[in-house]
């Protein structure tokens, strides 16, 4: 190890909460209606559920984010993109441009379409009916903007970090619903998803709402209520007329991996899937994407060009490499992701993004996030390597050990934390 680490012991205590446990009394959830004043300009984010975007909308963002901001597209754990620094143009004139080309189909429940999918296999079709069904209905315009809806293909690569999910299980086309991660053992068929998620929704409303009224703080996540997983459970069997079984303990977070590189998809066809480093799309990037008729941004901070024939793949993995998209499996961006930090965050203690890029070296192991403060934004779900900006140096936290050291050090320090 380094000289420069400066210490490294065991731990038994969890990782540091992430900002969404540092709640405030009102939701401040950016979104394109409701700009955030960051410390380079308003920041504004864009939700596409299930990461679903074509190539046209993102080629629409470019040009967007070239005219009015930093001329960037940000990728974040949720999907989602943002466009930092838009000093260019007004909050009508955003709202607009994002409508004409798709992008804002609900003024009314723009901060609630939080819908994380599966990126492969890419089928539409249950985020499109949920997304629908959910503008469709007025009362879930009152949800926060952090609570999250998952539609997981059976991978389990989103399901646990939800607030609500489903899971295939079975062969007998039947779905899991898990609360906040947790399997109630409530079970549907394909007819009742979107009905089940809904159902979860409301229930997450109204325990709140009572939790509330006896005197308990604003809960933004289903895990904050008091047993809220097992409350909610209870209220969405009843309101489906379905029976609670029992759950499933098998049901557990997997690990997972983004889709680096050529995948195989059903029906014959491929993907490719590429990750953006560092979660920032350049115009040359967004360039080399906008010809695919549709894109999938997942939550790795990556996208994915799914449906292709085999015969088209190597040219998609050609092309995207060409402009700076890292399409290997061993690329030294697998797994680590980072917070905006400075200069873009006024909270921030230090370029994170500059000090990721200097340490970062190829590695398995586990997920690594740096973060500019305490709060964490970003932090991906399950076990990971926090490596957090202190103002002097860098605080490491894996789940068994942590570690502090200058930014000149903290290379080893992680990689000896990442292994696990």
């Amino acid at each position: 190890m380094s000289a420069g680490v400066r210490s490294i012991r065991a731990v038994s205590s969890p990782l540091p909460t992430s900002g969404a446990a540092r709640r405030a009394a009102v939701d401040a959830c950016p979104g394109a209606l409701r700009l955030h004043e960051a410390a380079d300009g308003p920041l504004a984010r864009v939700r596409i559920p299930g990461g679903r975007i074509t190539g046209a909308q993102l080629a629409a963002l470019s040009e967007l984010a070239a005219a009015s901001g930093d001329g960037h597209v940000e990728l974040t754990s949720r999907a989602n993109l943002q466009l930092r620094a838009l000093r260019g143009a007004s909050p009508v004139q955003l709202a607009a441009q994002l409508h004409a080309v798709g992008l804002l189909p609900s003024e009314s429940h723009e901060l609630v379409r939080n819908i994380a999918a599966s990126p492969l296999p890419a089928d539409a079709g249950a985020v499109a009916e949920l997304d629908a069904a959910l503008c469709a209905d007025p009362a879930l315009a009152a949800l926060p903007g952090r609570f999250l809806f998952a539609i997981d293909s059976g991978a389990g690569d989103v399901a646990f970090s939800a607030d609500v999910a489903v899971l295939p299980v079975g062969p007998a086309a039947r779905f899991a619903v898990l609360f906040a991660g947790r399997d109630g053992g409530l079970r549907v068929g394909s007819d009742q998803v979107v009905p089940a998620l809904l159902a979860a929704a409301h229930a997450f409303l109204a325990l709140a709402q009572e939790d509330a009224a006896a005197g308990a703080r604003r809960a933004w996540r289903l895990r904050e209520l008091t047993d809220g997983p097992v409350r909610a459970a209870r209220r969405v069997a009843t309101e489906l007329g379905v029976p609670l079984g029992a759950g499933d303990p098998a049901l557990v977070r997997p690990t997972v991996r983004e889709p680096v590189g050529i995948v195989e998809q059903p029906g014959g066809r491929v993907a490719v899937g590429a990750l953006v480093p560092l979660g920032r799309l350049d115009a040359v990037q967004m360039k080399a994407l906008e010809s695919a008729v549709d894109l999938v941004v997942t939550p790795w901070r990556g996208v994915v060009v799914p449906g292709l024939p085999p015969d088209a793949a190597q040219a998609w993995v050609s092309r995207l490499a060409a402009a700076g998209l890292e399409v290997a499996a061993g690329s030294r961006w697998v797994g680590v992701t980072a917070c905006a930090g400075r200069p873009g965050c006024a909270k921030a203690l230090a370029d994170v993004r500059r000090d990721a890029d200097a340490a970062t070296t190829a590695g398995a192991g586990l997920p690594v996030h740096w973060v500019g403060c305490a709060r964490g934004c970003g932090s991906p779900a399950g076990p990971h390597v926090r490596v957090e900006a202190t103002g002097s140096d860098y605080a490491v936290t894996a789940p068994h050990g942590s570690g502090t050291a200058p930014a000149a050090h903290v290379s080893a320090l992680v990689a000896d934390l990442r292994k696990g």
